[in-house]
């Protein structure tokens, strides 16, 4: 049976405490990037209608939630979790692709962003137009900062007093909207400093799609002068 990714109501309920478990195995699982959260809370999110929910059948499968801050000016794609089984199925893309267009339509306004340590979540993120921001470019809002107590590096936040964890933040403007991109390769050269990775992740990010960038720009220059050349 297809699984089907629909927008949560009051009728969804019931999942909640499968979702808190799902949640709960993958922390576990992961050991990082991941908080856990009351079924109340997951049971709240459902039905405000502020979540989506992937189904096989009758079977809670994945499952995202939207959490707004500073008053609407900020919102995050939260909770995103897939059954074992269904992992490199695509079906994470395809939560995070619907969250986001919840999050979009019912917050227009709003900068979308995220915190995590998952590459995989980070790909999915960048091809849906989010950049990557260092911590003082999310919100301020210290509530939003509280639901990262759940997490076993929080100590690592507080020590680095909110402006550095092993997380990457990363953000959807838009203000600053940025087309997605599609099938493109995406080349790491073997002589990038690797140990700043470890050391300074969002500076290396931001080196590596600068890179990206100038690749681009070279690459159509040369098809440029050689169709000038063809047309002479």
């Amino acid at each position: 049976m297809a699984v089907k990714i629909i927008v949560t109501d009051a009728s969804h309920a019931h999942y909640a405490e499968d979702i808190r478990a799902l949640i709960e195995i993958s922390a576990q699982q992961r050991g990082t990037g991941i908080v856990n959260r009351t079924t109340e809370y997951i049971a709240e999110k459902i039905t405000q209608g502020k979540a989506v929910i992937a189904l096989d059948g009758s079977r809670a499968v994945g499952f995202s939630y939207i959490e707004t801050w500073s008053h609407g000016m900020f919102v995050a794609n939260s909770g995103l979790i897939v059954a074992h089984e269904y992992r490199n199925t695509g079906l994470a893309r395809r939560i995070k692709k619907n969250i986001f267009m919840l999050s979009r339509k019912l917050y227009p306004k709003a900068k979308i962003f995220s915190i995590t340590t998952g590459l995989a979540v980070m790909k999915i993120n960048s091809d849906l137009g989010y950049v990557p921001v260092t911590f003082s470019e999310l919100t301020r809002d210290i509530e939003f900062w509280k639901g990262c107590e759940g997490c076993r590096n929080f100590d690592i936040l507080q020590r680095n007093d909110y402006k550095m964890c092993l997380c990457t933040g990363l953000m959807f403007d838009p203000d600053k909207p940025r087309s997605p991109k599609k099938n493109k390769i995406f080349i790491i050269p073997a002589k990038l400093p690797w140990r700043i990775f470890w050391d300074r992740p969002i500076v290396f990010i931001k080196r590596i799609l600068q890179r990206q960038r100038l690749l681009r720009k070279f690459a159509a220059l040369r098809k440029k002068n050689q169709e000038r050349k063809n047309n002479n």
